[in-house]
């Protein structure tokens, strides 16, 4: 992708990603999913992920699978709220772009 991808983006790209999981998602899978939207290492998204935990929008728990630890992130209740807030503004901004780009936004 040519555009640059801020934290805010990033945030609400992960946020989305986790929340269509109820009971919660792993790394791995977050990687993945989110790669479907945008190039993104796990170095990148394991601070995210960090970030997000650290402002309560995800919880964090361990599951064991095949004899080894595997944590998982799930949306709080507060991410969810956030995420709609990404959601709203995302909207405004993108329906903005897009008229400039398309020549409509006049003087």
């Amino acid at each position: 992708m040519v555009f640059n991808t801020g934290a805010a983006l990033l945030d609400a790209i992960v946020l989305a990603v986790v929340s269509q999981v109820q009971e919660g998602t792993y790394g791995y899978r977050i990687t993945q999913d989110v790669r479907k939207a945008i190039e993104i290492s796990e170095s990148t998204l394991y601070p995210v992920l960090r970030r997000l935990q650290k402002d309560e929008c995800l919880e964090v728990y361990d599951q064991q699978i095949d004899g080894r630890n595997r944590r998982y992130y799930k949306a709080t209740e507060k991410g969810m709220v956030q995420l709609a807030l990404y959601k709203a503004e995302w909207l405004k901004y993108s329906r903005k772009i897009l008229e400039i780009f398309e020549g409509g936004v006049k003087g």
